[in-house]
C-alpha cells in the first residue's frame, strides 16, 4: 500500500494500471493532459515541471512507485512531438521524481516502451543518440528529417512511426543504463520496462486500423498466441514491477507481446558477451 503515480491515467494501458492499483489498496496520483488528479502536457518542458510539483504536493514528498505508460503512437502527425513525449515527458518526470522514491526506502518505477523497438526495421541511430544525450531540441529536429525520409505510403498511415519505435528503443536504453547507476539501485529504487506490442489500446486501433475483431493472424507482425493483448495484460505486469516483494529485478525489458519478438528475433536474446 503506498502513494503511486500513474501518467497517462486517462485512457489504454494507463487507466487499466490505475484501476489495478488502486484496487490492490494504493493511493494512485493519475496524470494526463485531462481528466486527471494532475492535469499536465508532458510534450512540453513546463508541463512536466508543473506535473512534478502537483505531484510532490499531492503525495507529501514521498512517493512509492511510479508507472509512466504516457505515450502517443505512430500515426501522430508531428513526429517532433512523438520525440518530446514519449522519451522526455518520461524520463524528466522519472528523474524529477526520483527524490520521493528515493524517500520511501523502497522506490519501484515501470515505464512503457514496445516491442516496435526491436521489430520495426526503421530504427533512427542518430535520433537515438539525440534523445540519450537529452538534446530535445535536437532530437525534434531530427524526428521531423526523419518523418520526411519515409515513403509516401508509411507517411499515410503512420507518419511518425520511425520516431515512435526509435523513441521506445532509447527508452528502453535509459532504463537499463539508469537503473544499475548507484543513484538508483544502491538507493533501492528499482527501475524496469515493459515493451507491450499489439495490445487493444486507442494508440494501436488508431495507429494500425486493428480491432477487437480483427484477425490476429493477419496482423503485420507474428502472433503466435493467436490473440491480441488488452490493457488489462499490461497492467497486470505494471503492478508486479511496483510491488513492493519485487526486490530483485531491476533493468529489465519485459515483452509482453504475445510471443511476437521472440517469434521475429528467437536468437536474438540472450546475446553473448563479445569475444566469449
Amino acid at each position: 500500500m503506498g502513494n503511486v503515480v500513474v501518467t497517462g491515467s486517462a485512457s489504454g494501458i494507463g487507466a487499466a494500471s490505475a484501476e489495478r492499483l488502486r484496487a490492490a489498496g494504493n493511493r494512485v496520483i493519475g496524470v494526463d493532459v485531462g481528466s486527471a488528479d494532475v492535469v499536465a502536457d508532458l510534450g512540453a518542458p513546463e508541463g512536466r515541471q508543473h506535473a512534478i510539483r502537483a505531484v510532490l504536493d499531492l503525495c507529501g514528498g514521498t512517493l512509492d512507485g511510479v508507472a509512466a505508460v504516457a505515450g502517443v503512437g505512430p500515426d501522430t502527425r508531428d513526429p517532433a512531438a512523438v520525440a518530446s513525449i514519449n522519451y522526455f515527458g518520461c524520463v524528466e518526470l522519472l528523474t524529477g521524481l526520483h527524490p520521493a522514491l528515493r524517500r520511501s526506502g523502497a522506490g519501484r518505477a515501470v515505464v512503457i516502451s514496445s516491442n516496435s523497438a526491436s521489430t520495426v526495421p526503421l530504427i533512427d541511430g542518430t535520433l537515438v543518440e539525440l534523445l540519450l544525450a537529452g538534446d530535445e531540441d535536437g532530437a525534434r529536429k531530427q524526428a521531423v528529417a526523419a518523418r520526411n525520409a519515409l515513403p509516401d505510403r508509411a507517411l499515410a498511415t503512420s507518419p511518425s512511426v520511425c520516431a515512435y519505435a526509435t523513441s521506445k528503443l532509447a527508452l528502453a536504453r535509459w532504463v537499463r543504463r539508469t537503473a544499475v547507476t548507484p543513484e538508483w539501485a544502491r538507493r533501492n529504487i528499482l527501475l524496469n520496462a515493459i515493451a507491450p506490442g499489439a495490445v487493444l489500446t486507442p494508440l494501436m486501433t488508431r495507429s494500425t486500423g486493428t480491432d477487437a475483431d480483427g484477425d490476429p493472424d493477419a496482423f503485420p507482425t507474428p502472433m503466435p498466441l493467436g490473440a491480441f493483448g488488452e490493457p488489462a495484460d499490461i497492467a497486470f505486469w505494471v503492478e508486479q514491477f511496483l510491488h513492493p516483494q519485487a526486490r530483485f529485478t531491476t533493468g529489465a525489458i519485459l515483452y509482453v507481446d504475445g510471443g511476437t519478438d521472440a517469434a521475429m528475433r528467437p536468437d536474438s536474446q540472450p546475446a553473448p558477451l563479445e569475444g566469449s
